[in-house]
């Protein structure tokens, strides 16, 4: 028998439960909606409800305008994802490591300000990135280590995110376009299955300003979901993707449930969910798990 509710409205926020009433009855204005799921005490819900998903998502971040809630609407069918492809700088770590790099070499102010342009989709990202490691031409590779140890630090609920997906049967990838270096650590930390990244050129312990081809670029991203889809026999709809950039925008897209992670407006206007005020554990929260089933 068919769901008599096919979507779900999502609501991940330290003020849930006062919002619990007047979202239920702004989907409720849009048609058939059915009851509170508590999925976390006080701080996760799922609201099912029979249509017009755009116009109940409207309502209910409408209704909660002025809090600090990730409100989002998803299909109720095959929530539970088998693949999950992250990026990995501002999504799950809390920095970019070229910036932090640029810093030691007393560069962060040139180097910043093209890294978020092309975070927003202003510039090319192959260009860019090829630019901006000319200018660390000569940087220890001491400095590597050094941002490592001091300032790359996994983002709240990645760790759990990765475990709880893993305990459930999921395959999880991180996909960077910055650098093996850190994407290797961040991954055996983080505990991902498996990452990809770029490849920095370091001769006699210094970086050479080049970065190694082919550069790991949005649609290399891309290739990557879709050659994990086939090895694992999966459909595009069993696969999670979430970013924060335009580098990202390809695999959001493709992906069943792509998710912003406080993503620049290029990529929220593209993704089916975005996390804005919590923390990624709201992707778990997505796929409708509890905090019962959360690996901690």
């Amino acid at each position: 028998m068919a769901d008599p509710f096919p979507y779900v409205l999502n609501v991940v926020s330290a003020d849930a439960d006062a919002l619990a009433g007047p979202l239920r009855a702004a989907a409720a204005g849009h048609g058939a909606a059915g009851e509170i799921d508590w999925l976390s005490p006080d701080r996760a819900f799922d609201l099912p409800f029979l249509d017009q998903p755009e116009a109940v998502l409207a309502a209910a971040r409408a209704a909660a305008a002025g809090t600090q809630a990730d409100i989002n609407a998803v299909p109720a069918a095959n929530r539970r994802k088998t693949l999950l492809i992250a990026d990995m700088e501002s999504t799950i770590i809390d920095c970019e490591c070229i910036d932090e790099l640029a810093d030691f070499a007393g560069l962060k102010d040139k180097i910043a300000p093209i890294t978020e342009r092309t975070m927003r989709g202003e510039i090319d990202f192959k260009a860019a990135l090829r630019e901006r490691m000319a200018l660390l031409k000569g940087l220890p590779t001491s400095a590597l280590e050094q941002v490592y140890a001091e300032r790359v630090h996994l983002n709240p609920g990645a760790r759990e995110l990765v475990a709880t997906m893993k305990a459930h049967g999921a395959f999880t990838m991180l996909v960077s376009g910055g650098f093996g270096f850190f994407a290797e650590r961040v991954a055996q930390d983080c505990g991902f299955d498996t990452w990809q990244a770029n490849k920095l050129e370091i001769v006699d312990g210094k970086l050479t300003g080049e970065v190694g081809e082919p550069i790991l670029d949005r649609a290399a991203k891309l290739r990557a979901l879709e050659q994990a889809v086939r090895e694992h026999g999966l459909s595009h709809e069993d696969t999670a993707a979430i970013g924060d950039g335009a580098n990202d925008l390809a695999m959001i897209e493709r992906a069943g449930l792509g998710v912003g992670y406080y993503p620049k407006p290029v990529l929220a206007a593209a993704a089916l969910a975005i996390i804005a005020h919590t923390d990624l554990r709201t992707l778990l929260y997505l796929q409708g798990y509890r905090d019962t089933e959360i690996v901690r």
